[in-house]
């Protein structure tokens, strides 16, 4: 590790948080105590409890899809038949070419979140999708057939925090509600009709397996960087080398951070360094270790997806430094006395607004700066996902859908 730095880093070089709006639909504490925590988090998102219904009036004719599904947590995923609501006026039906497979995937399909309400099955994963536009509604102007499309986490929204999608009652591509008394699914599928509002434009010439990854991995370590204006001589902590640590450390590198990356699989300190990491190295440090490093870093992008020890990073960060998470973590409980003796702003962010997805295709397309994949058959999704759970992806697995038959 580096040794300790002075705490007062000049501001030029260091995080800055910028204005943000609240959620208008900001669950008050009195609801809290009065409804308990189920009813708060599916007051916050609606759309992952099921309860959201999307904006499309009547549902047009319904069209036959197939996928593969989780049709219960301790199950593998298996072949689907299902329908979908038929395309409206503002839709576009996709035919999914390509679909990366999340974290999050896994913890849909094997229900292994600490959340309070109960994970609907069957449901069919996959929020990374790129596909091919078979159909385009009368009143659809963003799209052609035969455009190339691409379509994230969410397929909806109310709109009621602007220019933030994924903080307005988002409806997710999966788990949701379809507007037919059933759930949204995802893209380890055949096609998709999503709301052309909701879709993404993929530039031509992309390698399009390599841009499916964007839509979730991409956007979701792109958008923390930017909002605490993370730049030129920032000193970075990545915390997690998978789907998504890899490309918040080409994030940050590309944004000129001077960027640290901690992993516990001693096999991909050589990865770090070839992507541009100043240093990487193996975690849980000694404590000598962590001691010599104190106040060496101004953000820490944590990617981890599981509860973990925090009080090692918090001692690392600058007195006024940040601390941002992305993983779905479940019970964390930090130790406050190092937030309050370093003033550490501990904070978190949700995959990004369609805003920031579309800039981050743009941006990764012109600069080919793409993510690290392996494209596998539908038939070996199981395996990706106990490979996952094994941290040996290298480092996105994405599902090549011609192999679904």
């Amino acid at each position: 590790m580096a040794s300790c730095c002075d705490d007062s880093s000049s501001t030029n070089t260091s995080p800055r948080k910028r204005e943000t709006t609240l959620m208008s639909t900001a669950v008050t504490r009195r609801e809290v105590l009065r409804d308990g925590a189920a009813a708060a988090v599916a007051a916050a998102f609606p759309g992952m409890a099921a309860t959201q219904v999307l904006a499309q009036g009547e549902p047009q004719n319904e069209i036959q899809s197939v996928g593969w599904a989780a049709k219960a947590a301790d199950k593998p995923l298996e072949r689907f038949e299902f329908t979908r609501r038929g395309p409206g006026p503002k839709d576009v039906l996709i035919d999914i070419l390509y679909c990366g497979v999340c974290h999050s995937d896994i913890h849909q399909a094997r229900a292994n979140l600490d959340i309070p309400f109960p994970f609907p099955f069957p449901v069919v994963p996959g929020h990374e999708i790129i596909g091919r536009v078979r159909h385009v509604g009368a009143s659809v102007t963003r799209f052609e057939v035969r455009d190339i499309a691409g379509v994230g986490a969410y397929i909806g929204s109310d709109g009621s925090v602007p220019g933030k999608e994924q903080f307005s009652n988002p409806i997710f591509t999966y788990g949701g509600s379809d507007g037919r008394g059933g759930l949204t699914q995802g893209g380890y599928s055949n096609n998709i009709v999503v709301d052309e509002n909701y879709a993404l434009t993929i530039p031509d010439g992309i390698d399009l397996p390599r841009a499916a990854p964007l839509l979730c991995a991409g956007v979701t370590t792109h958008s923390p960087l930017e909002q605490w204006e993370v730049g030129e001589g920032t000193r970075v902590g990545v915390v997690g080398l998978g789907g998504l640590g890899h490309m918040a450390l080409k994030f940050a590198v590309d944004r000129g951070a001077d960027v640290t990356v901690f992993t516990t699989s001693p096999d991909k300190i050589r990865d770090a360094e070839r992507m541009g990491a100043r240093e990487a190295v193996v975690w849980p440090l000694p404590q000598e270790e962590v001691f010599r490093g104190a106040g060496s870093l101004d953000f820490i992008l944590s990617t981890v997806l599981c509860s973990f020890d925090m009080d090692a990073f918090m001692m690392m960060l600058r007195i006024g430094g940040v601390m941002s998470n992305v993983g779905l973590l479940e019970k964390t409980n930090p130790n406050y006395l190092f937030v309050n003796m370093r003033q550490i702003t501990l904070t978190g962010s949700l995959v990004g607004s369609l805003s920031e997805m579309q800039e981050v295709i743009d941006r990764c397309h012109a600069k080919k700066m793409l993510p690290e994949v392996e494209v596998i058959p539908i038939e070996k999704v199981n395996e990706a996902y106990d490979l996952v759970m094994d941290k040996k992806a290298r480092y996105r697995y994405v599902i090549d859908m011609s192999t679904l038959k």
